[in-house]
């Protein structure tokens, strides 16, 4: 089972030299569970400018142990330097960004264990103190002696098995104590008994209180919001609010997911990924606590129901304002064409935000874009500085996809790169308004991945923003004026 599921991603610039780096998971021997050959490895490549990437995984000590999934980026020890956390089947790792081009595996000395399954981390901080706490989701008990066997006996066809037949977990949460050590607060925090089969983590303020909550994507299980109470607990809240099932209360193959405000109505929104025939759930935040189905009205089960995805984002690709949504496509079990009138190996898709109803344009992304492939994670960035975001996407056992936004429409845009001074370094949590336009500081986004590149809006035709606010996690509220469009902007938070 573990093998369908490999493949996480995160762009990040881990030496400060204003380009983003790449660095992929992979997977191990099995059944060993380790990294016995090169082609096992992690890996880490840095962006030379002009679309041009070298691998430094070994000079970078960055290899990695064991059957790794998933990935998250963030400066947990503020010191300006961004690290990176390692999700995987008993074997999780932090690496401490060094600032000199390498990193030191500083696992054990922080207090990560690594008893579970792990598939989805993510960094954030729910009790803003300043210091990047970590989530963790974990997918189900497995091991090497337990291999059920499920497919077709008659045809002696063998398939990997429905998830139904292993056992749910609950998610992890670790503390940071501020001193480079965590703690596991998970029984504290009211986390533990709740179990599910987590596929990815998305963190938003749902309900405007100041304080982060969590969604979790849950496989073939009611997916998991949890609210956060603000004193060090959470209370799970997905079927009240409305998130997690969709109208016909049926639960899905619930994969990736990401959390921003699709409709620029100053609320964060959730989308999921799922199977061909589920469609993408889109859930649309009503701005009192509760969300709505709008998967069918808003266009995005037309232009999903014949794909199965895994990563995605909302990003707005053509800077007009309005963020569109990719997806990274494949489905789950590589022999599905002999049970069911679907593909295994999938192009990936794009569709076009339209005044928040989406409108499928992969046809006119390019003939290349629609080659099929067995698609999983992906990140965002944007790789050679032209204001355009970019797309990197993993794929099982072949060559990963690098794709060059080349959308000809001249608009306008801005990054902002948040540095935290009462917040945490990275500024994560952070919400961005320009106009009607919302967007949050934030790394976790699609399928056990991380994209860590700032904060992208789209501009259309404006060329000088009469006003930015940015909400910091402190609660400190900053107001820029007059500032000019198509630059990456630093903004430091006031003291």
């Amino acid at each position: 089972m573990i093998e369908t599921m490999p493949g996480g991603i995160a762009t990040l610039d881990y030496n400060n030299d204003g380009l983003a780096d790449i660095f992929f998971t992979n997977g191990a021997k099995l059944p060993s569970l380790k990294k016995e050959e090169p082609r096992f490895y992690n890996r880490l490549f840095r962006n030379d400018g002009g679309m041009k990437f070298t691998d430094v995984t070994l000079e970078a000590g960055v290899q990695g142990e064991g059957y790794s999934q998933g990935a998250a980026v963030g400066d947990f020890d503020n010191d300006g330097w961004v690290d990176i956390f390692v999700a995987g089947v008993y074997a999780n790792i932090l690496y401490r960004n060094l600032g000199n081009g390498k990193f030191e595996d500083v696992t054990k000395k922080a207090g990560i264990h690594s008893k579970y399954w792990a598939v989805a981390p993510g960094f954030f901080d729910y009790d803003n103190d300043g210091d990047l706490d970590l989530w963790v989701s974990n997918y189900s008990k497995w091991n090497l002696n337990y291999d059920p066997v499920c497919g077709d006996p008659v045809r002696k066809l063998r398939v990997y098995c429905h998830p139904k037949y292993y056992e749910p977990l609950p998610n992890t949460l670790f503390r940071n104590n501020g001193d480079g050590t965590f703690t596991d607060v998970t029984e504290e925090a009211g986390l533990a008994e709740h179990r599910g089969r987590g596929m990815s983590v998305g963190f938003l303020d749902y309900d405007g209180d100041g304080f982060t909550d969590v969604f979790i994507t849950n496989d073939n299980l009611p997916n998991f919001l949890f609210h956060n109470n603000g004193d060090g607990t959470f209370t799970e809240e997905g079927l009240w609010a409305g998130v997690a099932l969709l109208d016909h209360g049926k639960p899905l193959a619930s994969m990736g997911t990401d959390v921003r405000d699709f409709d620029n109505d100053g609320h964060a929104d959730i989308a999921v990924t799922a199977l061909a025939g589920e469609t993408f759930p889109l859930f649309r935040n009503r701005g009192d606590g509760s969300f709505e189905d709008v998967t069918y009205r808003s266009g995005m089960a037309a232009a999903s129901v014949e794909r199965s995805g895994w990563g995605l984002g909302f990003i707005d690709f053509n800077n007009d304002g309005w963020k569109d949504f990719f997806s990274a496509n494949s489905h789950a079990n590589d022999r599905i064409e002999m049970f069911e009138a679907t593909r295994y190996r999938q192009p990936n898709s794009v569709m076009a935000n339209v005044g928040g109803r989406f409108h499928n344009v992969s046809a006119e992304a390019g003939p290349d874009f629609q080659k099929p492939g067995n698609h999983r994670g992906n990140a965002f960035a944007d790789f050679n500085n032209d204001g355009k975001i970019d797309i990197v996407v993993s794929r099982l056992g072949e060559p990963a996809e690098l794709w060059e936004n080349i959308s000809p429409v001249k608009n306008h845009w801005i990054i902002l790169r948040l540095k935290g001074a009462k917040s945490n370094r990275d500024g994560i949590g952070a919400v961005v308004r320009i106009g009607k336009q919302w967007n949050v500081m934030n790394t976790a986004v699609g399928y056990a991945s991380a994209s860590y590149y700032g904060v992208h809006f789209g501009l259309g035709a404006l060329e000088r923003i009469p006003e930015i606010e940015i909400r910091w996690p402190s609660g400190t509220v900053q107001k820029l004026t007059d500032v000019a469009a198509d630059q990456v902007l630093v903004v430091e938070e006031p003291q």
